[in-house]
């Protein structure tokens, strides 16, 4: 059975790695932010609110996209290459890149306010029917992505146990802004991360993906791989922001000399989103020129993608489309009973300001 999994009907979940604080703060120890919040306070992410001193998270079974497509679309190569993946997403992410694809179905911002106010009528999906219609669809693993899983590490373990007592395996699409405590949980059960690596310029990370550093996201990185997750990387080249081929040398030399010469690294085409619309698609010749360089450095299997970029859903199905469900019961109101959270927990404002989204 499912460890989280408490009810037939949408209600809030415990987060995993609270710190509950004395004086009634909670500190987040699910992603880098290691968000502390007061009654009422979402982190980041929008999907965690600290509830009376102890933290809960909205977005429980809670399902933005469904695709079944290839495990090369994730990308992955290296891991039963063959095989078909159902891949699934929910709402949250600890991340706001200039260049996402994925803003309604990965940050969620107004889907995660319905639920906190009691609104939402999005698919809410139990970890048993995820897995019911993976193997419904005769796919080989289940694939969490579109945002952040850690934000949604509770689905993504109860889903992964089951997935695996099944004989599915698991992927989990990554940016690798994630604790070693989340690491360490989800290593049982997570067979692969695909995870970026978007730069090694603290600029870039700055600029583009705020408040992460090149060091936290290549200590994840690394400390997946200690666990013995199978780990492949992927760099999306940006024009103007992270073209630069001696920098991408670099990545390859870190891949190299922390992964091992046999990790795979894909480097994607970046095509124009959100505030990075102005940019135009990355060119071809660079991508070659990435790949080259990586293979001259001493890696075995550099792969160049002039036709993928992130791992978007923009023209996924409904998800309403995937699932063998009561079309009234999948849109229900997903309402929790508990109502002490009030509108103080609506958005959290000085996270954004604190990543340079909002004015100060």
């Amino acid at each position: 059975m499912p460890d989280s999994q408490l009810s037939e009907n949408y209600q809030l979940v415990e987060t995993m790695l609270q710190q509950p604080l004395a004086n009634g703060d909670v500190v987040c120890n699910l992603c880098l932010w290691r968000c502390r919040l007061r009654h009422g306070q979402r982190g980041f992410c929008q999907a965690h609110v600290n509830r009376n001193g102890r933290l809960y998270n909205l977005s429980y079974g809670i399902i933005s996209a469904i695709e079944i497509e290839s495990i090369r679309n994730k990308p992955v190569y290296h891991y039963r290459p063959e095989s078909q993946v159902m891949s699934i997403g929910s709402y949250g992410c600890n991340f706001r890149c200039k260049g996402c694809h994925n803003l309604e179905i990965s940050w969620g911002v107004d889907a995660l306010d319905k639920l906190a106010r009691g609104q939402s009528t999005d698919a809410w999906v139990r970890p048993e029917q995820i897995v019911e219609t993976a193997l419904k669809h005769g796919v080989d693993g289940i694939a969490f992505t579109y945002s952040e899983p850690a934000v949604w590490l509770e689905y993504v373990l109860d889903v992964s146990k089951l997935a695996h007592a099944a004989g599915l395996f698991t992927v989990y699409v990554s940016n690798s802004f994630v604790t070693d405590e989340a690491l360490e949980v989800m290593a049982p059960h997570i067979d692969v991360l695909c995870s970026d690596i978007k730069s090694l310029s603290a600029e870039f990370y700055r600029d583009v993906c705020p408040v992460s550093t090149v060091e936290q996201v290549l200590g994840s990185i690394k400390k997946a791989a200690d666990l013995g997750i199978h780990v492949e990387t992927r760099t999306n080249v940006i024009p103007t922001k992270n073209d630069n081929l001696d920098e991408l040398r670099s990545i390859a030399e870190w891949i190299r000399d922390n992964l091992g010469r046999d990790s795979p690294w894909h480097v994607t085409k970046f095509f124009p989103a959100y505030k990075l619309s102005h940019l135009p698609a990355t060119d071809n010749a660079i991508i070659e020129q990435a790949a080259v360089a990586g293979r001259e450095l001493g890696l075995e299997h550099v792969y160049a993608h002039t036709d993928i970029s992130c791992d978007c859903a923009t023209e996924n199905r409904p998800v309403s489309a995937w699932l063998e469900l009561d079309p009234a019961a999948l849109n229900e109101v997903n309402k929790c009973s508990a109502t002490c959270c009030g509108d103080e927990g609506i958005l959290v404002k000085k996270f954004e300001r604190e990543a340079g989204i909002l004015a100060k």
